[in-house]
């Protein structure tokens, strides 16, 4: 008795020729479509740009707040200045490393704490809060920023521990 539908010869003929049949459609002889792909590629590296161009101001923005924060706490409690002065210098090494060739910071829209020890404590819940930031960012980032992302995140991460520890310090 002879078996009736595929064979396993069948299928591998079959195969085969959809694949041949794929990959001849995909090389087109002189249609003009050379030039679209040079086009559609540099679209995309120019929106791709323009993508990290917009997360690296954002991320800048961000760190740049904080550091005028550490400003105005070391300017309204200048004997935290000694603990804070090399937490302060990291973040603005980070908002530099973001955004070398940008300057300028926003202003903060209140003032510290009265209390040096509230003012600190303040000063990392803001640490948390940004490296938060940066963590959040760097899921939309391209390989290079993510991975500048995550190092300013985790050392965020790091201040903020060490502000919490300082503010346990810190005289009222």
């Amino acid at each position: 008795m002879r078996r009736t539908g595929t064979t396993r010869r069948g299928a591998l003929t079959a195969t085969g020729a959809i694949a041949l049949g794929v990959t001849l459609a995909g090389c087109g002889v002189g249609d003009g479509g050379e030039g679209r792909e040079n086009t559609t590629i540099a679209d995309a590296q120019a929106a791709a740009a323009q993508v990290e161009n917009t997360l690296r101001m954002t991320a800048a923005r961000t760190s740049r707040s904080l550091l005028v924060q550490y400003d105005q706490v070391v300017k309204a409690h200048p004997k935290t200045e000694a603990g804070l002065a090399p937490l302060r210098d990291a973040v603005q090494a980070h908002t530099k490393a973001l955004s070398p060739g940008e300057g300028g910071a926003p202003a903060l829209s209140r003032p510290p704490a009265a209390d040096a020890k509230a003012a600190v404590r303040e000063l990392a819940a803001a640490e948390r809060r940004t490296a938060d930031a940066h963590t959040a960012t760097l899921l939309k980032a391209p390989p290079e920023l993510a991975r500048l992302l995550a190092s300013i995140a985790a050392a965020g991460a790091a201040h903020a521990y060490l502000l919490t520890e300082l503010a346990k310090e810190t005289s009222s």
